[in-house]
């Protein structure tokens, strides 16, 4: 199968990979997985890897693109290497230095996409999440727009080749296409979605303006108890998604990435079992009906993994309004 069919066109001309491999990991597991893991999706044939700064992983994954680049299975243009700005690095005169810092680790000269992470500017400092002495949230009053413009910025310096946002309501987005001066729209938003929370206005809304939903915790989550309530419902063991999955002779994680493909989300996957990895490369080789579709269309309640509740207050928290 030839993985450039499997791209959908960015407003800015580029082409992003339908399918991606997620490298955040629950912190109880080692950080040498993370190499391992990503060669493996790359050997999968898995041609998009999104990584962040908050990982704190990029010299693992790095290290995985770059072996495979060294061993001929893949060329530096046949990967889209996601990275994302973390809200400490908000001030305009940071962004280009933290992307710097991101490349550094990861020895490449460009990524193919970097994020604002999250709408919410923290005070700049070593911790990722800046605290006072009562454990209130340190903000910092940073205009996106501003930080924005810095992102401009890194795309025509050819350090990112397409730039674009996370876990952005829609007012948020509105602020930044409504800019004035605005050089480049996001030519995406990477958000929480999956059958559980299936943003469909959201997704009506990006597509309105041309901008990809891209989705994590499409499979629901890896349960890492730093973000995710241990209590909260497994979607995989979903009795409708199980019945769905039996019905097509398939994991109910191929369920529900083939799911999101089918509404043009890009979707990300996330495993470091290999026979798991090579399974959710397979969601490509059967198709959903439209029935079935709206049968997983109704699983959707509204229901969030990652609730973000370390920025609970804080003036732009993306998830204070749904949409």
């Amino acid at each position: 199968m030839d993985h450039r069919l499997l791209r959908v066109e960015l407003n800015d001309g580029h082409f992003i990979p339908v399918l991606g491999f997620g490298t955040s990991v629950p912190s109880k597991v080692p950080k040498s997985k993370v190499t391992e893991a990503t060669r493996l999706a790359i050997d999968a044939g898995f041609r998009h890897i999104d990584s962040a700064y908050l990982y704190q992983n990029e010299e693992e994954v790095g290290l995985a693109i770059r072996s495979k680049i060294a061993d001929g299975t893949v060329k530096r243009e046949d990967i889209f290497y996601t990275s994302k700005l973390w809200p400490t690095f908000s001030k305009p005169e940071l962004v280009q230095p933290a992307l710097e810092m991101s490349l550094k680790k990861l020895q490449l000269d460009f990524v193919d996409l970097y994020l604002i992470h999250f709408p919410t500017p923290l005070q700049p400092g070593e911790k990722v999440i800046p605290q006072d002495e009562h454990g209130k949230l340190l903000y910092d009053t940073v205009d996106l727009c501003d930080t924005w413009a810095a992102m401009e910025k890194c795309k025509d310096l050819g350090l990112a080749k397409s730039i674009g946002v996370s876990n952005f309501n829609r007012r948020q987005m509105e602020k930044i296409l409504n800019k004035p001066g605005l050089k480049y729209k996001p030519v995406c938003n990477q958000v929480e979605c999956h059958p559980y929370l299936n943003q469909s206005q959201l997704l009506a809304y990006c597509r309105s303006k041309d901008i990809v939903l891209v989705a994590y915790c499409a499979l629901g989550t890896a349960r890492d108890e730093q973000w995710v309530d241990p209590s909260s419902p497994v979607l995989l063991e979903d009795p409708v998604l199980c019945a769905v999955a039996k019905k097509y002779q398939r994991s109910p994680a191929q369920i529900a990435l083939r799911y999101q493909l089918q509404r043009g989300v890009v979707v990300l996957a996330q495993s470091f079992n290999e026979k798991r990895i090579k399974e959710n490369m397979q969601v490509f080789e059967f198709q959903l009906t439209s029935e079935d579709m709206k049968i997983l269309d109704g699983l959707n309640r509204n229901f969030r993994y990652n609730t973000a509740d370390y920025f609970a207050g804080h003036p732009n928290h993306p998830f204070a309004d749904e949409y």
